[in-house]
């Protein structure tokens, strides 16, 4: 997973500064203009941070960041359980081709 310049403190703050400060502004858009500018990143960095707020809160559809750390662990796991069993089918193989060498001497 690629490791963010900003931190989740820094993260959570500005979504919720987005949702603190909407009203004084004349659309979502421009509030996170704003804040991006004063955090110096891009207005469609801190938008995808407030989407993925909202399908984290059950307020939009979507992938949560918990469910999508779950499916890369599981898909994690099956890397390894794969390399495993490729592992041991050689392991196999090999065993079974030297008890065959053995009983032909």
């Amino acid at each position: 997973m690629k490791k963010s310049r900003y931190s989740s403190e820094v993260r959570e703050r500005s979504v919720r500064m987005v949702f603190e400060q909407r009203e004084q502004h004349s659309s979502q858009w421009a509030a996170i203009e704003s804040i991006a500018g004063k955090i110096g990143c891009s207005g469609q960095t801190l938008l995808s941070w407030v989407k993925q707020h909202e399908i984290d809160h059950g307020k939009r559809e979507g992938v949560s960041t918990v469910e999508a750390e779950r499916v890369r662990a599981l898909e994690r796991e099956n890397k390894e359980l794969r390399r495993a069993n490729e592992i041991l089918k050689l392991a196999s193989a090999f065993f079974a081709q030297a008890e065959l060498d053995r009983r032909l001497k």
